[in-house]
């Protein structure tokens, strides 16, 4: 990659990466206090144990990463300057100078070998989740201070964009730092980033104060106080009263009441997709019966069917209507645009017509009944689109089921096998992840098709993902990733059905504040009135 000015990095880092501009300088009136309600619960310290984002986006105040992305989700410098491939299997990062960790230490390249080791061989699941992001690293040294080569056992273009997802945190004097050391706050979290750790209650509260020597310039507040509220309505009413300034994962249908108020209210489209799965792989399955209540063969066995049900679905019904616009009618796993996404699906009204033709031509005529499952609560809309969807297939002949629980519940049923069909999601830092994940065949060795729920098969776009995958990043990765998406989704194993949009609203204390695609709350992208 180009060496871009300093001044452009911080530009580009400030979109995405968990430092906004609202980071670099000092509010012209009185330091100031962000109060926010946010739906994340940190429930650890440890800032390598959980790939979620209730840690990824509260510990970002705290630690940062070698690469961050751009609002297109491209990797761009964060503690790593710059980076090149020095050979098929080996890349060099260069390390930003006079960058200091919270306790004053300076940060080099051996903080970056443990952190990633930490990762590689402590923390083995259950343990920890990030191993997924460091399977291609073979070895990781420093050649100097501020230079780290990692050798991998293939070739992995994507380790930068790869290397975004993981914290980066200082070495002691030895051994690894536990889980459980961490989680005492015995030793303070330390990190690099823009706010310091004050005190933490689990599953309640995360307060933070303000790094004065932070390298990209002061940060804007002086303390920020993370309130859980689990409750939507409790986040409302957090910031119509003015208990809070800022409050994310805002319900649609409060918006109109929320701007009455006064308060502003902002969104922008996730980098995600929320879509129906089918269970190709059983038969017969639990759940799915003729008009009489016999159990039948496997139906969504058959492309036909499963191709029936997906132009039976009304997408448009559901941005519009169950989301009340706060959400994109979704052909694929990432919403148009975004690298690797392909400008040829698009999102069509239903043709119930069509639908029953395939049906007919697939033995089907008559339909049958489907147990539709679903978590209630979870994301936007998601039990209200169950609901919908029932509708829409009871045109053709398919009497639905809804059948919602709360995540827990319905995670492990699902997991257990009790669902013939569920309601299922992916977010992550590119499409490639989520292709990978969701649609890649279920291979331990290659660690695919974790979310692969339904055991949907197709050698054929393995081969065509594994392919894109070991182009380095730019326009002919995506364009491979594009075609890969469009060559499996035309065989129907799941039906997209909306990118729903993130809500947060703020008082009187902030002027304005950036929305993040990948879902992260943080002081970072707010900036005080008077800014």
């Amino acid at each position: 990659m180009q060496k871009s000015s300093h001044l452009k990095t911080i530009r580009l880092i400030a979109l995405l990466g968990g430092i906004a501009s609202a980071a670099f300088f000092t509010s012209p009136v009185a330091a100031q206090e962000l109060r926010v309600a946010t739906s994340y619960k940190l429930m650890t310290l440890d800032p390598q144990f959980a790939d979620l984002n209730e840690n990824t986006s509260l510990l970002s105040h705290i630690y940062e990463r070698l690469v961050y992305q751009d609002e297109r989700l491209n990797p761009v410098p964060g503690l790593a300057l710059s980076w090149k491939r020095l050979s098929d299997t080996q890349w060099q990062f260069k390390l930003r100078e006079n960058v200091r960790f919270h306790d004053r230490s300076p940060f080099t390249a051996d903080d970056v070998v443990y952190s990633l080791e930490r990762v590689r061989s402590v923390l083995k699941p259950p343990s920890g989740s990030f191993q997924s992001y460091t399977q291609s690293i073979k070895a990781v040294r420093a050649t100097d201070p501020l230079t780290v080569l990692i050798e991998t056992t293939a070739s992995a273009p994507a380790l930068p964009l790869a290397l975004s997802s993981i914290f980066i945190m200082p070495h002691p004097s030895s051994g690894f730092r536990s889980t459980e050391e961490l989680n005492s706050a015995a030793v303070p979290p330390i990190g690099t980033g823009p706010y310091k750790f004050a005190s933490w209650q689990s599953g309640e509260r995360l307060k933070l104060t303000r790094n004065d020597d932070y390298w990209g310039g002061k940060p804007a507040w002086s303390e920020v106080d993370f309130r859980v509220m689990e409750s939507p309505a409790a986040r409302v009413a957090a910031l119509t009263t003015g208990e809070v300034d800022l409050a994310d994962s805002l319900p649609a249908r409060d918006v109109a009441t929320l701007k009455q108020r006064g308060v502003t209210v902002v969104s922008a489209s996730a980098a995600r997709s929320n879509f129906l799965q089918f269970d190709v792989d059983r038969d017969p399955l639990p759940g799915v019966t003729d008009k009489a209540g016999k159990p039948i063969p496997n139906p969504f066995k058959d492309k036909r069917v499963r191709e029936a049900l997906s132009v039976a679905t009304d997408r448009p019904l559901l941005s519009d209507k169950i989301l009340l616009g706060y959400g994109t009618a979704a052909a694929q796993l990432f919403p148009n645009g975004l690298p690797g996404t392909s400008a040829k699906l698009v999102a069509t009204p239903p043709d119930y017509e069509k639908a029953k033709a395939l049906l007919a031509e697939a033995g089907l005529s008559d339909g049958f009944n489907v147990v539709l499952a679903g978590p209630a609560g979870r994301y936007p809309g998601d039990a209200e689109s169950l609901q919908a969807i029932a509708q829409n297939w009871a045109r053709i002949g398919v009497r639905a089921q809804p059948v919602v629980a709360p995540f827990s519940v319905f995670a492990t049923k699902r997991s257990a096998g009790e669902y013939p069909l569920w309601y299922g999601g992916c977010s992550g830092d590119s499409v490639s992840l989520c292709l990978d994940t969701v649609l890649a065949s279920p291979n331990a060795e290659r660690k695919t098709g974790a979310n692969n729920y339904g055991r949907y098969r197709n050698p054929a776009f393995d081969d065509l993902l594994m392919k894109a995958q070991a182009i380095e990043e730019g326009p002919e990765r995506n364009a491979a990733l594009a075609a890969a998406t469009e060559f499996v989704l035309a065989d129907y194993p799941i039906v997209p059905l909306y990118h729903f949009h993130l809500i947060a609203g703020y008082g009187k204390h902030v002027s304005a504040y950036s929305v993040h695609p990948r879902g992260w709350t943080t002081a970072m992208q707010a900036v005080p009135t008077g800014e």
